[in-house]
């Protein structure tokens, strides 16, 4: 984390210098990596954008998408809407065409603005779920699964593990918007598939939950959904195993990583399954090239230790999208790169999994989210482990929310 601080600003400045005076033809296509590294999301953004900045030097390496190369503009937000804004005006002026925040809170200070600028925001694992209406949000992409449908994969890997009539669920929660937005997808499904389900909010961030895990026990649910983030997350698994539920029912939105696992206890820990939106490790084809060609040279973005963890494949698999989009754009609206033509090359994406690194996502004019799909993965003491099949789960239900969502803020509401 303080290496990413103390080179924030230099990540412009050398990325200008290397690619010199080119013409308009070759100039850098600019992404602005506007995140909070100092305040609420520190528990993910080093490792994600470590993740996102390696990707884009490999691409570099590799010399570039029909010419062009890629320049990070890196700056901290500290998860202060006013500050994200001023860092995107900022960053817009110097020439960047996407932004992401990695802040629910910065991102949605700032859909308004990227709808006026007609420049693109990306807000995969994080941000409006409704923003998967691509004809309402138009410039906003989400590229992974929302937490509705992240829920609804977990659903029915408990399904297919046992069934969900006559089951009893909990959802425990951090007491947030964040916490709470899987609930109306769960009460769908429970009326659907006859489950008990029943919510416990437990208050930020997370530190104390003792009091809200005595009254799961009582409740005595045969799987339990975890929905926090950071420090709360490893809280909520132990107090959970205290309070005699079985690691293996335990079940985990996607900030669950291995940091988590070592502050539990690995061993502890074994069992615990979580929704999953990239594969972990460097097995991949990509993540051995940013092996060979950018941590062994020695042009990492950060500690090397990160390169194939949860958080940092989440940021590769980020940029993989992203300039998947570009390489799109450039083909078929050709340079220089607007944020219309770069919207134009997202949805164009088909069937694109990052040679394997992520589900095959498919990208159109109305739905910005690629599909929802994901996958459940369990940590088996060292790492983790998939132990379904890529895929999607429940979308009608997932639609319906998104649809609600979107059209109240089409509607101004």
């Amino acid at each position: 984390m303080k290496w990413i601080i103390q080179h924030l600003f230099a990540v412009t400045l050398v990325g200008a210098a290397s690619f010199g005076v080119a013409s308009a033809q070759e100039q850098p296509i600019k992404f602005g990596l506007l995140q909070d590294f100092t305040a609420v999301y520190t528990f993910v953004s080093g490792e994600y954008n470590q993740g996102q900045r390696d990707y884009l030097t490999l691409i570099n390496q590799e010399g570039g998408v029909e010419g062009h190369k890629f320049e990070a503009i890196v700056r901290d937000t500290g998860n202060q809407p006013q500050r994200g804004i001023e860092a995107y005006n900022r960053a817009k002026e110097e020439g960047a065409i996407l932004f992401d925040f990695l802040s629910t809170p910065v991102s949605r200070a700032l859909v308004d603005s990227v709808l006026k600028d007609k420049v693109v925001m990306i807000t995969p694992v994080h941000g409006r779920g409704d923003a998967s209406d691509g004809e309402v949000f138009h410039y906003v992409f989400p590229t992974m699964a929302t937490y509705w449908s992240q829920a609804t994969v977990l659903a029915k890997y408990i399904e297919d593990h046992g069934g969900l009539e006559g089951k009893r669920i909990a959802l425990v929660h951090i007491d947030s918007p964040f916490g709470r937005e899987p609930l109306p997808v769960l009460q769908d499904l429970a009326a659907e598939k006859k489950f008990e389900l029943k919510a416990f909010g437990y208050p930020s961030p997370g530190n104390e939950q003792s009091a809200v895990w005595s009254e799961v026990r009582r409740f005595r649910p045969d799987s339990v959904l975890i929905w926090g983030a950071g420090g709360g997350q490893p809280v909520s698994v132990r107090e959970a195993i205290r309070n005699g539920i079985p690691a293996e029912n335990i079940f985990s939105v996607v900030w669950l990583a291995e940091t988590d696992a070592k502050n539990v206890g690995a061993d502890i820990m074994k069992g615990v399954k979580r929704f999953e939106a990239v594969s972990t490790g460097t097995d991949t084809p990509i993540l051995q090239r940013i092996k060979a060609k950018v941590i062994e040279p020695g042009l990492g973005a950060g500690d090397a230790t990160h390169v194939g963890t949860s958080y940092y494949n989440i940021g590769v698999a980020t940029m993989a999208v992203a300039v998947e989009a570009a390489r799109n754009a450039l083909k078929s609206e050709g340079a220089p790169l607007t944020g219309e033509k770069l919207k134009a090359g997202f949805e164009q994406i088909k069937d694109f999994s990052a040679e394997g690194l992520m589900p095959a996502i498919t990208i159109t004019a109305k739905d910005h989210q690629g599909g929802g799909a994901g996958r459940v993965s369990q940590w088996n003491g060292q790492a983790w482990e998939p132990v379904s099949d890529w895929g999607s789960a429940y979308q009608e239900l997932v639609q319906k929310e998104i649809t609600k969502g979107s059209q109240a803020f089409k509607e101004g509401k």
